[in-house]
C-alpha cells in the first residue's frame, strides 16, 4: 500500500477543506483542469490578501466560508523549492469559487439524506470533514485489494472454483455502505463545524474519480468470468461507462456551471450493497440461475449498468445543457471548446483498446485487473485536472501528460522492439501513473491548502513558520 505513504504527508500540510453532498438537493462539485507537467517554482514569504474561503467546499449553501479559511492569495509559501501544478491564475479562480450544485433524485432525497442528518451528529465536532472523505475512500481500496486476494483472476464466483469466503462478502458489502455514507457525511460535517472551502469539495470528487475503478472491479467478483459470468472485455466496456457517466457531469458543469449529480450513483451504491450481502447468505451460485425466462443476472447486471447511462445520465446531462444553451448562460460558445473535456478521456479510451486488440500477449485476459487499474488511474488524473479547471473557470487542456507513456508503452508492445516484456511493462507503466497521480493529488492539496491558509485533515489553524 505504497500510497498511503505517500498520502501521510498530507496530514501535515498547511491547509483544511471539507467534503460534499449538501442538503436539500444541493451537492457540491468539482471540475478541473489538465495541466501538463508540474512547475518548479521557489518559494518566497506569505501571499498577499486574498478572499476569504467563501467557496463552497462542501457546504450546501454557497458563499460558507470555514472557520480560519481565509485564503492567503498566491501560493504563500515558504521554504525550498517545489514541483505546483496549480498555477497562480487558477489559484485566483478558486478564491472566486461558487458553489453551484443541485441533486434531484428520490432515493437521495428523502432516504439517505435524512439517514445522513443522523449519522453525522455521531461524530465529534473536531473531526475534519476530509478526514471523513479520506477514510471512506480507503475503505473501497481496502474492498478492492481484500477482493483482489481472495479473486486474484475473476474466476472466484464461476463454477468448480473455490469461491470467496461468505464472511468476506458481508465485509465487503458493510464497507462499501460506509463508504458510501462517509461520502455522504462528510459535506454535512463541513457544515456543521463551518469549515467548508473550495478544497473539500475538489478532494472530494477527485477522490470519487479515481474510486471509479475500486468499486467497478470489486463489484465483478460477484459474477466474475467463465460460463457463468462476464467477459473481461465486457467488464472493460462497462467500467468505460461508467467513467464516461462520471466525467460527462462534470463536462455539464464546467459549461453550465451547475452539477447535476447522476441519480445513478446513489442508486448503484445501495444496489452493489445489498448484492454484496445477499451473496453471502445464498452463494455466488444463485446468480447462475436465470432471471426472468432465460435472462441472467449477469445480463441483468450488464444491462442495469448500459441502460442507466443511455436512459437516464446521457439524456439529463444532454437537457440540462440544452436548457443552459436555450438560456444563454453556457459558459464556452465554440463546439472545440465545449467538447475540450472529452478529448483525453476518449484518446485515453481509444489507446487502451488498440492496445486490447493489438495485445501479442492477450494483455486483457492476462492481466485483466492490472489493466483495469491502470485506466482508472489515468482516468482519475484526467479528471481532477478537469476538476481542477472546472473550479477555478479556467481553460481545460485539450491533451494530459499520462497519455504520453501509455502511448509510448502500446508503441513498444506493438512493434515488437521488447518481445516477452508485456506483462512488466504493463507493471512498470501502472506503478508510475499511480506514483505520478499520488504526486499530483498531494501537491495539489499541499497548494491550495497554503493558499486558503488552511490544513487539510485537520480544523487547527496552521502556525506560522
Amino acid at each position: 500500500m505504497c500510497f498511503l505513504g505517500s498520502l501521510f504527508p498530507l496530514f501535515w500540510l498547511p491547509s483544511r477543506v471539507g467534503p460534499s453532498r449538501p442538503p436539500g438537493g444541493a451537492i457540491a462539485a468539482g471540475r478541473g483542469v489538465v495541466t501538463s507537467l508540474p512547475r518548479r517554482v521557489g518559494r518566497c514569504g506569505g501571499g498577499g490578501a486574498g478572499s476569504s474561503g467563501n467557496g463552497p467546499g462542501n457546504s450546501g449553501s454557497s458563499g460558507t466560508g470555514s472557520a480560519g479559511s481565509t485564503a492567503s492569495g498566491g501560493s504563500g509559501n515558504s521554504g525550498s523549492a517545489s514541483m505546483e501544478y496549480v498555477s497562480p491564475e487558477q489559484l485566483a479562480g478558486f478564491s472566486k469559487y461558487k458553489y453551484s450544485a443541485v441533486d434531484s433524485n428520490p432515493l437521495s432525497l428523502y432516504i439517505m439524506h435524512p439517514f445522513w442528518n443522523a449519522v453525522v451528529k455521531i461524530f465529534p465536532t473536531w473531526l475534519a470533514p476530509n478526514l471523513i472523505t479520506f477514510s471512506g475512500f480507503l475503505l473501497l481500496v481496502f474492498n478492492f485489494f481484500l477482493m483482489a486476494y481472495f479473486d486474484p483472476d475473476f474466476y472466484a464466483s464461476a463454477p468448480d472454483h473455490q469461491h470467496v469466503p461468505n464472511g468476506v462478502w458481508i465485509v465487503v458489502g458493510l464497507l462499501n455502505f460506509m463508504a458510501y455514507t462517509l461520502d455522504g457525511v462528510d459535506g454535512k460535517q463541513a457544515r456543521r463545524t463551518n469549515s467548508s472551502t473550495p478544497l473539500g469539495e475538489l478532494f472530494d470528487h477527485g477522490l470519487d474519480s479515481w474510486a471509479c475503478v475500486y468499486f467497478v472491479v470489486t463489484v465483478y467478483s460477484t459474477f466474475g468470468r467463465g460460463s457463468t459470468g462476464v467477459s473481461v472485455f465486457v467488464l472493460y466496456l462497462l467500467l468505460w461507462v461508467v467513467l464516461f457517466s462520471f466525467i460527462l457531469s462534470h463536462w455539464e458543469k464546467y459549461n453550465t456551471g451547475i452539477l447535476f449529480l447522476p441519480w445513478g450513483y446513489d442508486i448503484s451504491q445501495v444496489t452493489i450493497s445489498i448484492v454484496y450481502i445477499v451473496t453471502a447468505f445464498v452463494g455466488v451460485e444463485a446468480w447462475y440461475a436465470p432471471f426472468l425466462f432465460n435472462f441472467l443476472y449477469r445480463d441483468l447486471f450488464t444491462a442495469m449498468i448500459i441502460g442507466c447511462a443511455l436512459t437516464v445520465t446521457l439524456p439529463m446531462s444532454l437537457y440540462n445543457f440544452y436548457k443552459a444553451y436555450k438560456n444563454n448562460a453556457l459558459k464556452h460558445h465554440s463546439v472545440y471548446e465545449i467538447l475540450l473535456p472529452l478529448v483525453s478521456p476518449v484518446l485515453l479510451f481509444l489507446l487502451c483498446t488498440t492496445w486490447i486488440f493489438l495485445s501479442p500477449t492477450d494483455i486483457l485476459e492476462v492481466q485483466p485487473r492490472l489493466f483495469y487499474f491502470m485506466v482508472g488511474t489515468a482516468f482519475a488524473n484526467i479528471s481532477c485536472q478537469l476538476i481542477v479547471c472546472q473550479m477555478s473557470s479556467t481553460r481545460c487542456q485539450p491533451l494530459n501528460w499520462m497519455l504520453l507513456p501509455i502511448a509510448a508503452v502500446l508503441l513498444l508492445v506493438v512493434s515488437g522492439l521488447a518481445p516477452g516484456s508485456e506483462t512488466l511493462l504493463l507493471y512498470l507503466l501502472t506503478a508510475f501513473l499511480t506514483l505520478a497521480h499520488i504526486h499530483y493529488g498531494v501537491v495539489v492539496v499541499s497548494q491550495l491548502s497554503r493558499h486558503f491558509n488552511i490544513r487539510p485533515f485537520s480544523l487547527r489553524k496552521p502556525t506560522p513558520d
